[in-house]
């Protein structure tokens, strides 16, 4: 199936940032959202986005007009009656995007794909309040859209072959990477991405560094930036609700740090309010908190090995493993992703290719360290040990998740 014209319902951040990269790719676009201001709002944003462009001289300001000539704003599902294909992007709410997508499918054409943009929400729950979720899929984009190139593809149960094959061609026609996702809690990128940064939060409340040492050591593994930096960028609010989600999929290996749930109550919610785990000047609060939870825990700082950066990679790494196991994409996509979706070093290939030169054995032998030392959340995926065992130790065997 082609996809002539779509829409974009939400004309927030993430929204406009979509209709763009649609408009980029040379489609007719339709930004819905509940009020006009809001839909001029996110027609600003697709405006200065273009316009950034003409600065840089990436392309002419003839060139931005013929792009936002493909834009329409709209307040009304009446100018949905001709779209192919349709991104919600709207509010992270079960009950709003199953509201949303009960709207949509009474506007559109039977033919039309329905595509979520949700980073955490199961589709097959949202699919289960249309009368066609076999048209339903899960495309989420990483923000920033316009930069970021992948996308992740996430069938439900219900959706049909037919409907990810067509979201894959679309995506890839909008110059994206796309990666085939089985339906999980936190999809492929987030669910790998979220022990990462939770276990550098963990670190920091055992004492076992400080968090500039912890950022700097990760910045020096190769990572675009310290995950304290990152989790102010998302969000400490977004981070604790994806956390919350994991958690209560996957159980005790995926709880939350304290501190992550004590900087939500005090609002210090990251870049966006000015204070997360950094804040301009002296900080004395941030200090008091993780006093306090030790004390609370009666917990002396781990400090018996010192830090290194493996403490914090190896959750991600092992994750990786139980969705290889789980069968939620494979090596190859899983590699890609975390490359293109989270600034996993490109040189060392991903997390998985990095177990392989390190050696399978030995990330299996610290991660059964780190458990006896620290808790079960470390304990080995199976498959490593499979994999151990088997004599699957990676680059130095020349075959492990990969064969070299």
């Amino acid at each position: 199936m082609y996809i002539y014209k779509a829409g974009v319902i939400g004309a927030g951040t993430m929204g406009a940032q979509i209709a763009q990269v649609i408009s980029y790719a040379g489609l007719p676009v339709v930004l819905k959202d509940l009020s006009q201001e809001s839909v001029d709002k996110g027609l600003a944003t697709i405006r200065k986005i273009y316009q950034s462009r003409v600065d840089k001289g990436k392309m002419t300001a003839t060139e931005m007009g013929q792009k936002l000539a493909l834009v329409t704003g709209s307040t009304s599902f009446e100018d949905f009656k001709d779209v192919d294909l349709v991104i919600e992007a709207v509010f992270e709410d079960l009950g709003v995007k199953q509201k949303v997508f009960k709207e949509l499918e009474a506007a559109l054409p039977e033919s039309s794909i329905l595509a979520t943009n949700t980073s955490a929400l199961s589709i097959s729950a949202i699919g289960s309040a249309i009368a066609r979720p076999h048209k339903l899929v899960g495309l989420h984009f990483f923000n920033p859209a316009h930069v970021m190139k992948l996308v992740e593809v996430i069938p439900g149960l219900a959706t049909s072959t037919e409907t990810v094959d067509d979201t894959v061609a679309f995506a890839e026609s909008l110059r994206k990477i796309p990666v085939r996702v089985q339906e999980c809690a936190g999809f492929l990128v987030n669910r790998l991405l979220m022990p990462y940064l939770n276990e550098a939060a963990l670190t920091l409340e055992d004492g076992a560094a400080p968090m500039k040492e912890i950022d700097q050591a990760l910045t020096a593994a190769g990572l675009p930036m310290g995950p304290f930096v990152l989790l102010d960028m998302i969000g400490i609010d977004v981070a604790q609700k994806v956390a919350d989600i994991l958690y209560d999929a996957y159980g005790p290996r995926m709880a939350a740090a304290e501190i992550m749930q004590e900087l939500v109550k005090r609002k210090r919610l990251g870049q966006k309010v000015g204070k997360g785990f950094y804040t301009d000047g002296e900080d004395t609060e941030l200090p008091a908190l993780l006093a306090e939870i030790r004390k609370r825990r009666g917990a002396t700082p781990v400090t018996s090995r010192g830090f290194t950066p493996e403490r914090v990679l190896y959750p991600m790494i092992n994750e990786a493993v139980i969705c290889l196991q789980e069968g939620v994409a494979t090596a190859t996509d899983i590699d890609i992703a975390m490359v293109a979706g989270m600034g996993f070093p490109q040189e060392k290939g991903g997390p998985l290719h990095l177990a392989d030169a390190i050696g399978i054995d030995v990330v299996a032998a610290e991660l059964t360290r780190l458990s006896r030392e620290l808790g079960p959340r470390f304990w080995p995926a199976p498959m490593l040990k499979r994999m151990v065992a088997a004599n699957y130790l990676g680059a130095k065997t020349k075959k492990g998740f990969f064969t070299y």
